[in-house]
């Protein structure tokens, strides 16, 4: 008898821990199938229904720009990024360009003096983005400007940008993002950030705009109605100052457009340790705005605000590399103990390959991406390491060099 009950026992805890363990694996498997519908639905939206092109409408006045450069220790790029800027065909007396040169040397404030800028030089103890944007802020005359456009020092765009700016802020519009793409892709490194930007450009920007949804800022290239942007970038206090003022903008229900068709070309990431070093700033800028917001989901569900709902999910999604390193990992892991799953996460797989392969502009999909690839494991892996290197780093400034390295085989 006694034998009897032991046996029992022994079978319903072996049936209990089997049925945890199922649960465990569908739970798993659900958060990272979410993950990817998300992806794979903003992908189709915005990648494959293309071409597509913003709404033009005449213009009746034109509006006085303040372009701000911040530029920390850019001394190999910022003069070219200003002087292209410079060429545009709007008005010379309707935009004024701001270089808030911090820690840059005195030949470089020299050479930008000699040009039809306003130079402010800062020398903050400790640096960021967020601080030189409100310390230019503090100095311009509050009355003058229309609009705040917000660039990096490495940054460049076509002679007709602040004029297409013009156009869509005649539409009643506040707050855009222009369409940021690579002037580079001269290494491994530089073409995967390059299609890393187009398919957050397709997913993020191109087919939540399609969706009715805002755009996802991303910190350059943007353009703000100046009397918002003066009042809210005091606001800022972190490394994600773009994810800041995202949350600001959509907790006051203001839309963010995307102009597909305005391209601002920015210099991509040349080196592997620098890659490593900008994607854990912004994981970082991404976990701390969704530390700091996850609050008010319920409050946006609540009021209807599914703009700012649909933001805060955004920000719990997994990097794509993470989340592909997730399925490997997981599928191989839950197949080993029951081979069915093995199905389920191979579809995963198959899905969000899909969703990356929509994403990509035909551009990008070249002899480049294909040789490119075989360094992206390295930086997945390092994407992967970054997860657990986020303490204190959405509190201090990490700085991305720019300008010309060395060529990487």
């Amino acid at each position: 008898m006694q034998f009897l009950q032991k046996t029992v026992m022994q079978e319903t805890v072996s049936g209990k821990k089997d049925r945890d363990l199922n649960l465990l694996m569908q739970l798993t498997w659900i958060v990272f199938a979410v993950q990817v519908a998300y992806l794979l639905f903003f992908a189709w939206k915005g990648g494959m229904l293309r071409p597509w092109s913003a709404v033009r409408r005449p213009v009746r006045s034109k509006r006085r720009f303040a372009v701000f450069f911040p530029a920390y220790k850019e001394d190999r790029v910022i003069v070219e990024a200003v002087e292209s800027f410079l060429r545009q065909d709007y008005p010379a007396d309707f935009y004024e360009v701001v270089v808030i040169s911090d820690r840059m040397q005195d030949r470089t404030n020299e050479r930008l003096s000699g040009l039809p800028v306003t130079l402010l030089e800062a020398d903050f103890e400790n640096s960021s983005k967020a601080r030189a944007l409100t310390f230019a802020v503090d100095k311009l005359d509050r009355k003058r400007y229309d609009v705040a456009v917000v660039m990096d020092a490495d940054n460049t765009v076509q002679p007709d940008f602040l004029r297409r700016l013009n156009e869509t802020f005649e539409t009643g519009t506040r707050a855009v993002q222009a369409h940021r793409q690579a002037k580079n892709r001269n290494t491994p490194t530089a073409v995967l950030d390059a299609v890393s930007e187009e398919i957050n450009n397709a997913v993020f920007r191109a087919g939540h705009i399609r969706s009715g949804l805002s755009s996802a800022l991303t910190g350059s290239g943007m353009a703000f109605d100046y009397g918002w942007f003066r009042d809210n970038i005091r606001k800022t206090c972190t490394a994600g100052e773009d994810k800041e003022l995202e949350a600001l903008l959509l907790k006051q229900g203001i839309y963010i457009h995307y102009l597909p068709d305005v391209p601002v070309y920015d210099e991509k990431t040349q080196r592997g340790e620098a890659f490593g070093n900008q994607r854990r700033r912004w994981l970082a800028a991404q976990f701390g705005a969704l530390a700091k917001g996850l609050r008010d989901l319920p409050g946006a569900i609540a009021g209807g605000n599914f703009d700012y709902a649909d933001k805060l999910f955004q920000w719990m999604l997994l990097p794509r590399a993470v989340l592909i390193a997730g399925i490997l990992f997981f599928g191989v892991l839950f197949t080993a103990a029951d081979p069915v799953w093995g199905i389920k996460w191979g579809i995963l797989l198959w899905l969000i390959g899909l969703a990356v392969a929509m994403a990509i502009p035909d551009s990008h999909a070249d002899r480049q991406l294909s040789g490119a690839l075989r360094k992206a494991p390295g930086l997945a892996a390092g994407m992967v390491l970054n997860l657990f290197r986020l303490r204190g780093v959405n509190k201090r400034f990490i700085h991305t060099e720019h300008g010309d390295e060395s060529v990487v085989n």
